[in-house]
């Protein structure tokens, strides 16, 4: 059975949410409550293929305390980026 959209940006809220870390479910899950609803299909891919990385390699790329690899540094990046810079309500 194919997933639909809906189901698909369910999923990833989820797993922003349900990271393991709480510094990683508060910067990824502001992230999906905030952007996964407008993304398009090929933004989620790169976002999947983010959420596929361990937490502290996650947060030391978001906050620069390590820099991007060239093959997650991209629009999805920037947004966390900003997100992660923003303020703390909405």
């Amino acid at each position: 059975m194919d997933e639909t959209d809906t189901d698909r940006r369910k999923r990833l809220t989820f797993r922003s949410w349900h990271r393991g870390t709480k510094e990683a479910d508060m910067l990824l899950g502001r992230f999906a409550d905030v952007h996964l609803a407008t993304l398009s299909q090929d933004q989620l891919a790169r976002y999947e293929a983010l959420l596929e990385n361990p937490d502290p390699d996650l947060y030391a790329w978001v906050t620069d305390l390590r820099p991007v690899p060239a093959e997650f540094d991209t629009d999805i990046m920037a947004l966390l980026k900003q997100v992660q810079n923003g303020p703390l309500s909405d």
